[in-house]
């Protein structure tokens, strides 16, 4: 196991690695539908889901003015949601998409991982500045708020108000501004190989790749509680 010096920052990616949906999206996007008539498959939402997210551009819109930007959130998503349902959408479709996009910006649809909060307790003892850097929209703020974690975090970033999304090095460069280090001082841990790990090190930050199903190596770790034993004590900072 390696141990980092000199890091003063460490930023995390948000869904995947600090909270995810209570319940699958497939489930959640069947459940709402049939409210409206339209009864689907959880399992082939689903997968119309992660077809539809991987098939959209990045959720950051580089130049737009700052006041466009939340009706830019929503078009984003309503696009994705369309495309979901399909020929599927009920007459009543903006008002699925409504209740769908506020019920994702409620606490009531993520649960925080277990080894969370103990490891954001940790790091923020011991005097580290910490950050989110996530490709989400704004939405984000109130999540972090409601579930407790906002507290621990001195910056927030989100790739729909940043104008760049990961893997690209202009979010990071964003961050660590935000936190006043360098990115030799800052580590970065999230459960993407590409957006994350491959993402932070293009931008010159260390990394630590999250994989809760696999046993720890020398870049990855399966519990957000093992991170604080690779990072150096403030006298060795």
């Amino acid at each position: 196991m390696q141990l980092f010096a000199r890091i003063r920052a460490v930023t995390f990616d948000a869904g995947g690695t600090l909270f995810a949906p209570r319940e699958s999206v497939g489930e959640t996007y069947a459940r709402f539908a049939a409210r409206y008539g339209v009864v689907l498959p959880p399992a082939d939402l689903q997968k119309r889901f992660e077809r539809a997210f991987r098939q959209a551009p990045p959720l950051c819109f580089p130049g737009l003015p700052a006041e466009q930007i939340p009706s830019a959130e929503r078009a984003w998503w309503r696009e994705l949601v369309a495309a979901v349902f399909a020929k599927d959408q009920p007459a009543a479709f903006d008002e699925l998409f409504d209740d769908l996009f506020a019920y994702y910006a409620s606490p009531n649809a993520w649960r925080v991982f277990e080894d969370v909060r103990p490891a954001l307790e940790q790091l923020h003892v011991r005097g580290f500045a910490l950050g989110i850097v996530s490709n989400f929209d704004a939405r984000l703020f109130q999540i972090c708020a409601e579930l407790g974690l906002a507290r621990y975090f001195r910056s927030i970033v989100v790739s729909s108000r940043a104008g760049a999304a990961k893997p690209s090095v202009e979010i990071f460069r964003v961050a660590l501004a935000e936190l006043g280090v360098d990115p030799a001082a800052a580590l970065h841990v999230g459960d993407s190989w590409e957006e994350d790990v491959l993402g932070a090190r293009s931008a010159g930050l260390h990394t630590l790749w999250l994989h809760r199903a696999a046993e720890p190596s020398e870049d990855r770790i399966a519990d957000l509680r093992d991170l604080g034993m690779q990072l150096a004590d403030d006298a060795d900072r």
